[in-house]
């Protein structure tokens, strides 16, 4: 083994970190957290589609694919999974442009069982050549499934239109035609890429677990020396991503939703080298500022913006494709050259006026508070994530790479923005209405590329900077030293600390994390928020209108770590404030103070809108499955309506209509409220009477909205057909417990856990039925429910129904095969996944806050439900699946699309169909809570 690296680790943080390096070269990152409950393991390899063979575009995909189908020493194909399901865990990867990443996580007892059969995939996988042409099919599923999204489309005329003999430009993803052939000769080439490709030297391991060290060291000795090293040093080519002649040119491509966008992008090096000093993080920091004098505020306030971003774009060995992404109006895409004069006027001010180091101190401040109170995260997240950083940062920044910025660097930093020129520029510009000549190979999306004149090159390389555009003051929502207070918490969970009639406080001090930070989330509850779908449209306009309107007051507030969030619900809205505690009073005083002015202007008011409708109807363009889950919850919730109907209503809505929305709105209000974190309880009853004495102004007590969900009770099978324009056809097969009791929630999140991994094996891999193939618990307004889903290139509703109500038919018979031992196995890992540890403040936040919707009062469901899970015996769940799902008329919901290939199947019909969802949402017996 290599020395010993010291990692530089966050005060905060209470796990102990070790590096090595085994004698094959596989560089090992153990985690010794004796606070987890779960386990986690993340394989990190140096390989990706930049790695394809010319002649086979997503081999590197497809093997990633192929590793979890079997190895010699476990062949069978969905054992890996299985095994990682059945004990609480999790497992997934993705492929990027040069790494794939294998990652799991599984209960703490387990984990060296799953460590001998994770570190087999780069030992001895097997390559079966039964599974290769099925697994092909289901690359063709995922690569079907995207064929209607813009982000795919858009990043495919990207690929197009950069250096042919750069490897970016390569198709990533591969479908049937690139993996075309007979399987032994496929199985050969994908033998000879993964003997050539995967060595073990370019790959990075970590490991996290609630082990010692020297135990952890043990485990990645004993089951990942025997990876092969080859001692891999082929490199990428060393050319520019782009021709000369692909600069200085417009991209019009069109999209398939609704959007006018434009990224003005510029052609920067690579940028691991920067990483100690973040010269581009800086300047993004100045461009996306977001308050007066901003960019942005000033491109709202001529009306040619909604909303920009700044450093985004592909990056990878040689090349940083950096963006400042740009959302339109209609009279921004017509005054297309005025945004960009804009955007280069700004960046001129940063060249000549930004580069002082009280600004890059300020933003480097902020990343040394986040490091110092550094929340902790899940297990997985934390393998997968530090097993990449260690192909990008110093071993000892693994974990402070992220935060490092070590000074202003100006030499660095004026080198990047000296790149930032009218001449070293693309612009990709994307709408509807463009003038295009070819279309993209795969993904057909029809695009145009041309040169772009000297004349608006000249002009945009002037460097006057107008009036309206200024860099933003020092920012004084900065804390620079804050503490955790040491006070105990007085109660294990929140308590009451200040009821009236209409009103409601929740408290708690949080004396575990240790971090300077508080959540408080406040809900408004009014009959008058979705009592239609003209309310609920009014609402969700309300509330974007507010936000837009607080945007530029409190934009220093976000930098500086205290963000804010406000949401429509079914019963009404709901604001939550996060960040450090010792401003966070300041903020939720300015958004009150905001929010109570409501100084809407008719032109705002027309972008927002146009902005709200935009989302609604390009709903009708997501992914079919997307479509059905929205009209899941639309189908059974009383106070949820369709995206399209609600669009019908808001075109016609008035500026005055909002106004009036709004006053009756806040005439009878609930608020129910939680304050979590480092705020003390008397602290939080001050906050409580100033809260009441606001609300006394503008409102009278109400009680709680009620959230009303339909009773499918002695319904029998109901089926909604939901139309969709998409070559796949989908299925949604929803079961409804009619009581919520901790013995239902028990029953419905242990089949659901039974039934996964079976489930995802027999219907994706080994029928091919799709690439989003699976099923869920899923709770609605409190009732539990399981749900089985598929997204499906080849078969229309009818053969997915049937395949589905075989699947549950059968499986009564696979859960009395299970073994005793398997059985305990399997409910002991469901129940970890339920008691899992809360990983930090957001974490179990979130957990009070959704424990008081669901009128946990005692905030111990999951301790109850984790107990009845323990008592559920096998015949339990038997009888439970003979009696709810076995029978032809058993009551149920089956929400369809049917593809445009499968018009010509039988089609799924019945007498009952729901067809006037109006009528039926009206007419339905329901549950209130």
């Amino acid at each position: 083994m290599s020395k010993v690296t010291q990692i530089k680790i966050s005060p905060n943080d209470h796990r102990r970190y070790r590096h090595f390096t085994l004698k094959n070269g596989l560089s090992v990152l153990l985690v010794e957290d004796n606070e987890a409950t779960q386990s986690a393991a993340s394989m990190a390899v140096a390989v990706g589609h930049f790695d394809d063979p010319v002649a086979r575009p997503g081999m590197a995909h497809f093997l990633e694919h192929m590793l979890f189908l079997g190895t010699e020493k476990y062949p069978e194909s969905g054992e890996y999974s299985a095994f990682i399901n059945q004990h609480g865990g999790t497992n997934n990867a993705w492929t990027g442009t040069e790494h794939t990443n294998f990652f799991y996580s599984i209960n703490a007892e387990q984990f060296e069982d799953s460590l001998d059969r994770f570190s087999q995939f780069f030992i001895a996988p097997l390559f079966n050549i039964d599974l290769v042409d099925r697994e092909r099919h289901a690359i063709e599923s995922e690569f079907s499934m995207k064929l209607k999204d813009d982000v795919r489309r858009v990043y495919q005329v990207q690929k197009e239109t950069v250096n042919p003999a750069h490897p970016f430009s390569k198709f990533s993803v591969g479908n049937l035609k690139t993996l075309a052939g007979k399987e032994e000769e496929l199985r050969q080439e994908l033998l000879e890429f993964y003997q050539q490709k995967y060595s073990a030297n370019i790959m990075t391991l970590c490991l996290v677990a609630p082990k010692s060290l020297d135990e952890l060291a043990s485990l990645a000795e004993q089951y990942f020396s025997d990876i092969s090293d080859h001692t891999r040093t082929d490199l990428y080519p060393d050319v520019a991503i782009y021709l000369p002649e692909q600069l200085q040119s417009q991209i019009n491509i069109i999209p398939l939703k609704e959007q006018k966008r434009v990224a003005i992008t510029f052609a920067l090096p690579e940028l691991e080298r920067f990483y100690k000093h973040k010269p581009l993080t800086f300047v993004s920091h100045l461009l996306g500022y977001e308050g007066k004098g901003s960019l942005l505020s000033y491109l709202k306030e001529c009306g040619l913006a909604n909303n920009l971003s700044a450093g985004g774009g592909v990056n990878g060995y040689n090349f940083k494709d950096y963006n400042i992404s740009i959302q339109l109006t209609d009279r921004g895409l017509a005054d297309l050259d005025e945004v960009i004069s804009a955007t280069f006027e700004y960046i001129n001010l940063i060249k000549t006026q930004g580069l002082q180091s009280w600004r890059y101190d300020e933003r480097a401040a902020l990343l040394q508070i986040a490091f110092q109170y550094q929340e902790q995260v899940n297990a997985l997240d934390l393998a997968s994530h530090l097993s990449i950083n260690m192909h990008h940062y110093d071993i000892e920044d693994v974990i402070y790479g992220d935060y490092r910025m070590d000074g202003l660097h100006l030499e660095e930093t004026q080198a990047l923005l000296s790149l930032m020129t009218p001449e070293n520029m693309r612009l990709q510009l994307i709408a509807s209405e463009l003038n295009t000549n070819k279309k993209a190979a795969w993904y057909h999306s029809p695009y145009q590329i041309k040169a772009i004149s000297s004349g608006r090159l000249t002009h945009w390389s002037q460097t006057n900077v107008r009036e309206q555009l200024y860099l933003p003051s020092k920012n004084p929502f900065i804390i620079n030293e804050c503490i955790a207070r040491p006070d105990k918490s007085n109660n294990p969970v929140p308590t009451v600390v200040a009821q009236k009639p209409g009103y409601r406080i929740w408290h708690r001090k949080d004396d575990e994390f240790n971090v300077p930070k508080g959540h408080l989330y406040l809900s408004l509850d009014s009959a008058q928020a979705a009592a239609s779908p003209k309310h609920a449209a009014l609402t969700r306009l309300y509330v974007e209108m507010l936000l837009d309107y607080l945007t530029e007051c409190t934009y220093q507030a976000e930098v500086a770590g205290l963000s804010y969030n406000i949401y429509p619900h079914q019963g009404g809205i709901t604001l939550h404030l996060t960040g450090f505690t010792g401003k966070q009073e300041t903020l939720l005083e300015l958004v009150i103070e905001k929010a109570r002015e409501r100084n809407f202007t008719q032109s705002r008011f027309e972008l927002i809108k146009r902005q709200i409708l935009r989302a609604w109807y390009n709903h009708s363009q997501a992914k079919p499955i997307s479509q059905l889950f929205t009209s899941l919850t639309v189908t059974l919730q009383k106070r949820s309506f369709e995206p399209t109907r609600m669009a019908e209503i808001l075109e016609e809505i008035t500026l005055d209509d909002l106004h009036a929305h709004v006053k009756s709105f806040y005439e009878k209000i609930h608020l129910e409220g939680l304050v979590y974190g480092d705020w003390l309880e008397s602290e939080t009853k001050v906050l409580g009477d100033r809260l009441e004495r606001i609300l006394s102004l503008v409102t009278t007590p109400s009680r709680e909205s009620s959230r009303e969900l339909i009773d499918l009770s002695n319904k029998g099978t109901l089926l909604r057909e939901i139309p969709v324009s998409h070559p796949d056809s989908s299925i949604i097969v929803y079961y409804q417990s009619d009581v919520a009791t901790p013995e239902t929630m028990a029953l419905f999140s242990l089949l659901n856990h039974t039934m996964s991994s079976t489930f995802f094996h027999e219907l994706r891999t080994q029928r091919q039925l799709g690439y989003m193939v699976g099923t869920g618990y899923l709770p609605l307004n409190r009732y539990p429910g399981i749900i089985f889903y598929i997204q499906s290139p080849t078969c229309g509703p009818q053969l997915l129904l049937e395949a589905i109500d075989e699947f549950i038919a059968d499986f009564t018979y696979a859960v009395l095969q299970i073994t005793n031992e398997q059985w305990e196995a399997t409910k002991h890992g469901l129940v970890n996944q339920v008691l899992v540890k809360d990983s930090s403040l957001k974490v179990r936040s979130q957990r009070y806050w959704s424990s008081i919707g669901n009128k946990d009062y005692n905030f111990n469901q999951r301790e109850l439900v984790a107990e009845q899970i323990k008592q559920l015996t096998r015949a339990d769940l038997i009888k439970f699946i003979m009696q709810k799902m076995r029978t032809k008329h058993c009551d149920r919901l089956v929400l369809f699309s049917t593809g445009d290939t499968h018009h010509d199947q039988v089609p799924l019909e019945s007498d009952k169909m729901i067809t006037d969802l109006r009528a039926f949402k009206q007419d339905a017996a329901q549950f209130n809570y």
